[in-house]
């Protein structure tokens, strides 16, 4: 297979199981990531482990014209994105108004702004050629308001709507768009939004194994679905969140988020 997947976030966590899985299947791989050194590191275990081709792009997409020069210097190496996981994303924990209003913004830069543009830029070539993948990843956050993560819970409700939209324009034109919704999983997402003292991530024994959340996401963008919700347990939460008046979920999920009391 001579097929490139194109992945963001992939040196830990979700993004890296997802790159596993491409090499597995004999993807050529381009990771982006702010770290040099965990660029390094990956890139030697995906290619010891699935022999498999690794181009590593050091950008940091808090940034708005990374996801520009990501494109740029795909493109100027002659290289053709089959597949783009947009899976960089980070959150802030805490009340809204006493969090770091340049955090927030910068969230929102990462979340929402990069993943636009990598998927208008690589999506328009796709579509051109008549065939592509793009998975986004998105998250059962989307589906609640979330006290102590608004803004996360924001950006993440932007990429569901925003992934369904633009699958529906391209449906006919050759090209999958899907969305993986994870829940809560362990990976190190918490520890740099700071919120290790929530009550949603005490339990570590309940998180997910993110091998498990790639391995739905993958197999769904491979089926040509439009989204999956990984985990029974996310799945249940979805239906009776859609059943909940907004206010109402809004407080269930504050109760769920809030720190623990000490």
């Amino acid at each position: 297979m001579n097929k490139t997947a194109l992945i963001t976030g992939g040196t830990s966590g979700i993004g890296l199981e997802l790159a596993k899985l491409f090499a597995k299947d004999g993807y050529k791989l381009v990771i982006v990531a702010r770290d040099e050194q965990e660029l390094a590191t990956t890139a030697s275990l995906l290619k010891q482990d699935y022999g498999a081709q690794v181009i590593t792009l050091s950008k940091d997409l808090f940034k708005p014209e990374s996801s520009f020069e990501v494109y740029d210097e795909v493109i100027g190496q002659g290289i053709t994105v089959d597949v783009l996981v947009n899976d960089a994303g980070q959150g802030v924990y805490g009340e809204f108004i006493d969090t770091d209003l340049r955090r927030q913004l910068d969230i929102i830069q990462l979340n929402i702004s990069s993943l636009v543009v990598l998927t208008h830029l690589c999506l328009r070539d796709m579509v051109s050629r008549g065939e592509g993948k793009i998975l986004n990843l998105s998250s059962i956050a989307s589906k609640a308001p979330g006290p102590w993560q608004s803004v996360y819970h924001g950006t993440k409700a932007f990429v569901q709507s925003f992934t369904e939209a633009i699958r529906s324009e391209v449906k006919d034109k050759g090209v999958v768009v899907t969305a993986l919704l994870p829940g809560v999983t362990d990976t190190d997402f918490f520890n740099k939004a700071d919120m290790n003292e929530s009550k949603i991530v005490q339990d570590k024994d309940k998180m997910s194994d993110p091998a498990d959340v790639a391995k739905d996401g993958y197999e769904a963008l491979m089926r040509g679905d439009d989204k999956v919700i990984s985990g029974m347990k996310n799945k249940l939460q979805v239906t009776m969140t859609n059943m909940t008046p907004d206010e109402m979920a809004a407080e269930q999920m504050g109760k769920q988020q809030e720190p623990v009391q000490k």
